[in-house]
């Protein structure tokens, strides 16, 4: 099972719902996804993201299709616009 956590920050706080429901519907349209869980910051302290999403794979091949999925590819540009900083980790339980 792989596990792929990101974590954005946003030029916009306002903009978090939308990025929330963008990543969410990814479910639906990608079949490799097994479980995607996307949260919004309310610390809001300095070391805080705004954005997490938490999702969940079979298998790194699982992952890799996310990944090149056209559907994945279609939300890119969004994010970068929407984000200023993004950080990834990816593991094997």
């Amino acid at each position: 099972m792989v596990k792929h956590i990101v974590m954005w920050t946003l030029h916009d706080k306002n903009n978090a719902q939308q990025v929330k429901s963008t990543l969410e519907a990814l479910k639906s349209k990608v079949p490799s996804i097994i479980d995607i869980e996307v949260g919004i910051d309310y610390s809001n302290t300095d070391a805080s993201a705004d954005v997490v999403l938490y999702s969940i794979f079979a298998d790194k091949a699982g992952l890799k299709a996310y990944v090149s999925h056209p559907d994945h590819q279609a939300i890119i540009p969004l994010m970068q616009r929407l984000t200023s900083s993004r950080k990834v980790v990816d593991y094997e339980i």
